[in-house]
């Protein structure tokens, strides 16, 4: 599985129709209500507000919707397309603004599927892994050596306080915990550890 990192839109035009495609990370499907209300807002012109989403570590949790196309002729094929990509925790809207053409059911199938293929070559992911959050505090004299550390363990600094020692926190992958925790006794001679929590 992977995960989105960032917003990410396309446009296709079938038919005088224009198709705007938008992929959004997600992580509850509360968060879906009003992302389509935003979104309509800001194209208050489009006829229609397709949604399809998938989310989970497994992509076992879905949602999508017609918004008044024909049955099965928008939300579905959009989520066939979305389920198929290994991606989760994404939602991906795609907004019509009506040509005068009229697509009929394969044509709009066709359509919004090719909308979410398109967005999806765009967009940005990263291996869903399971993180740690780690909290330590360190002498000065250990800072730079212990930030490289980090960032070759590929751990997230979120927080850097400045004191008498310095305080880091962020995340890291779950399974460099315990290297981490090794190599911060042995550098500080057993003086320093680091504080785990689940992410």
């Amino acid at each position: 599985m992977r995960l989105l990192l960032e917003q990410c839109e396309c446009e296709l035009e079938v038919r005088k129709s224009r198709f705007i495609a938008i992929a959004i990370p997600i992580t509850a499907l509360s968060e879906i209500k009003d992302l389509v209300t935003q979104t309509r807002a800001l194209h208050a012109g489009a006829n229609h507000v397709v949604h399809a989403a998938v989310l989970g570590e497994r992509a076992d949790i879905h949602s999508y919707s017609d918004d008044h196309e024909p049955k099965n002729t928008a939300g579905r094929p959009a989520f066939e397309v979305l389920k198929g990509s290994g991606i989760t925790n994404i939602l991906v809207l795609v907004v019509r603004y009506f040509g005068g053409t009229l697509l009929g059911t394969g044509g709009l199938v066709k359509a919004y599927g090719d909308s979410v293929k398109e967005v999806l070559k765009l967009v940005k992911t990263e291996a869903l892994i399971e993180k740690s959050g780690f909290s330590m505090t360190i002498p000065y004299n250990l800072y730079d050596i212990v930030k490289k550390r980090l960032i070759e363990m590929q751990a997230t600094i979120d927080h850097e306080e400045f004191t008498t020692d310095i305080t880091l926190q962020g995340s890291l992958p779950s399974e460099t915990k315990n290297a981490l925790a090794a190599y911060l006794t042995e550098c500080s001679n057993g003086s320093c550890s680091v504080q785990f929590s689940d992410v």
